[in-house]
């Protein structure tokens, strides 16, 4: 059993990576109630933090103040005032092997993910794939501490209280008095993101169900201006992209009914709150260990794998394999419309 008194954990990117450490950050501070934690990640992450107790959060500014050798030093000398015992690195990339390095010098203990790039390998490979499903990112991250002496369960998990509407999101939304469906279409690469014209099939079927409004997520100004447009063409539908900061979305998030989601960062959004996820997959996969936290399979909806039986082939949807571009075009509409009517009844 580890007596360590003060943590360091390191996730500094992506979002939807950062997002998936919280459930384990809260199984750890139930179940160590007197380790501290200092979480070092982008500064406008921190609201994914905000009601963990326990937990503190320091923002590495690696664009500026913290950039570079010389800026992580920088930074290494002001975490070395919290008087931390010890490393978790979630991340292992540069800039947190050099953060690690630093107090691994000074004679404090550390650990880091191992990412298991061989098995992804093999997973993702076009010729003798090794179909199976990996360890999940959270039991990877929970490993990092249990490395560090801590027994860490994620069996149990407990999920934060519905947070209260603000009156910012009232006005946009209007009171809760129906169900309410998150859509967040987007995703870092097109081969993880279903056609918008199927998506806005799945949104016009929504917007015609009773005692039910859709809620449309995105960021960036060319989503925010195709979702107002699709917004604009159906009743009961709105979207909330750029009109809200990311605090305040986490909080509306937290009381929807269900949300729609790529493999991307809004699945991992709605799951640390316990909200039921639906995820379309593309030519990624579940069995990478990026399904949204604590969601059974049947949540995930998939390509037809008999037609295209090299899924997954990328861990991250940067390749896409030749012939495999429209794979999600075998996910039906309908099915995507059924699937979220029954998770919401």
């Amino acid at each position: 059993m580890s007596n360590y008194k003060h943590l360091l954990v390191i996730r500094l990117s992506a979002m939807g990576d950062v997002a998936m450490t919280i459930p384990v950050l809260r199984a750890f501070v139930k179940q160590h109630p007197t380790t501290k934690i200092t979480v070092l990640s982008k500064p406008f992450l921190k609201p994914l933090f905000a009601d963990i107790k326990n937990v503190n959060f320091y923002a590495a500014d690696v664009t500026k103040e913290h950039k570079g050798f010389f800026g992580l030093l920088k930074l290494y000398k002001e975490l070395k005032l919290l008087n931390i015992d010890a490393v978790a690195d979630l991340h292992n990339v540069l800039r947190s092997k050099i953060v690690r390095t630093f107090f691994k010098l000074s004679i404090k203990n550390v650990s880091f993910i191992d990412k298991g790039r061989t098995e992804k390998k093999a997973l993702t490979s076009t010729k003798n794939k090794v179909f199976k499903q990996l360890k999940t990112t959270h039991e990877r991250y929970a490993d990092v501490f249990r490395n560090l002496g801590f027994q860490l369960d994620l069996s149990n998990p407990e999920f934060p209280q519905q947070l209260q509407l603000t009156q910012e999101i009232i006005k946009i939304t209007g009171a809760k008095t129906e169900k309410w469906i998150g859509i967040a279409p987007f995703a870092q690469y097109n081969s993880k993101m279903y056609p918008l014209d199927l998506m806005e099939q799945v949104i016009s079927e929504l917007s015609k169900k009773e005692n039910l409004k859709v809620l449309l997520f995105g960021g960036g100004k060319k989503e925010v201006d195709f979702l107002d447009k699709i917004a604009n063409n159906y009743i009961n539908t709105i979207n909330v992209a750029g009109k809200i900061k990311f605090g305040v979305e986490l909080n509306l998030i937290s009381n929807l009914d269900c949300m729609l989601s790529m493999d991307s960062g809004n699945a991992h959004f709605s799951a640390m709150f316990g909200v039921p996820t639906i995820t379309i997959w593309g030519i990624t996969h579940p069995f990478t260990g990026f399904a949204p936290f604590n969601q059974p399979l049947e949540n995930a909806l998939l390509p037809d794998l008999e037609k295209y039986p090299n899924i997954p082939c990328s861990i991250y949807g940067n390749k896409v394999c030749e012939g495999y571009e429209d794979v999600m075009r075998t996910i039906s509409p309908k099915d995507v419309v059924q699937k979220l009517i029954n998770t919401i009844k």
